[in-house]
């Protein structure tokens, strides 16, 4: 994260000058900080980690996260959204990856409950650091963005999601009622994720129209879902305390 800090510092010379300009531009923006701690978590599985053992390296994380957002609340920062995790279970690369034979580790989502644990626990703490931090700088109003509980929503009630909220120049015929875990681009497999074909490479395939999956190569939301859950934050209900709302 000190080298995205840093690239910060040198972006900041191409909009402002002086501590003082700096801190009034900064002042009246609004920073996304994050999504941080799912790559760092899915690569500790890749390693061999347990999820027990991950979850030992989540107070890490976010003790990390925390400082980085200090250092920017010390400059002026006065709008801060920190977003949480996506349920790690529900992920295709994760889903086939550590699949199991027992029904009884799955939801009624199809996602891996012990693998869901991850996020839930990441959140967690993220959640009381944001407590935290909202207690040190009171003038400042630091959210905490919501992605686990959208992407939930969007599994539990696909085919309610018919109209796009934002621009398109393509119809949404909804979220697939069948298959709502499987992948739009990718080469193949239950969830069509496969770790020696993945999107973008020769020969991986994405489906006609994404506008009807969830998940696009395995690891990442499509722009179809990225949007319900960006409108869900413009409303404030995803977000908390609510830091946009439309005008």
């Amino acid at each position: 994260m000190s080298v995205q800090l840093g690239w910060f510092e040198e972006l900041k010379s191409s909009y402002c000058k002086t501590i003082e300009s700096c801190k009034e531009y900064m002042g009246k923006s609004l920073f996304l900080f994050g999504e941080f701690g799912g790559n760092d978590y899915n690569f500790l599985l890749l390693a061999g980690k347990t999820i027990e053992e991950v979850k030992l390296y989540v107070p890490t994380v976010i003790d990390t996260i925390k400082l980085a957002a200090e250092s920017l609340l010390k400059q002026g920062v006065m709008h801060m959204v920190l977003p949480g995790n996506i349920p790690t279970g529900c992920v295709p690369i994760v889903l086939t990856m550590y699949g199991s034979t027992n029904n009884q580790d799955y939801d009624n989502l199809g996602c891996l409950k012990e693998y869901n644990s991850i996020g839930t626990s990441h959140n967690t703490l993220l959640r009381e650091a944001i407590v935290q931090l909202q207690e040190k700088y009171p003038r400042a109003r630091i959210s905490y963005g919501d992605y686990y509980e959208p992407v939930i929503q969007l599994l539990q009630n696909r085919e309610k999601f018919t109209e796009l909220p934002m621009n398109f120049d393509t119809e949404c015929p909804g979220f697939s009622s069948e298959e709502p875990l499987r992948v739009c681009c990718g080469g193949g497999g239950p969830y069509n994720y496969n770790m020696s074909l993945v999107c973008g490479q020769p020969g991986a395939i994405a489906c006609e129209n994404p506008m009807s999956s969830i998940n696009w190569d395995g690891i990442h939301l499509t722009e179809a879902a990225y949007n319900y859950i960006a409108i869900d934050w413009l409303n404030g209900r995803s977000v908390s305390p609510p830091t946009l709302r439309p005008t």
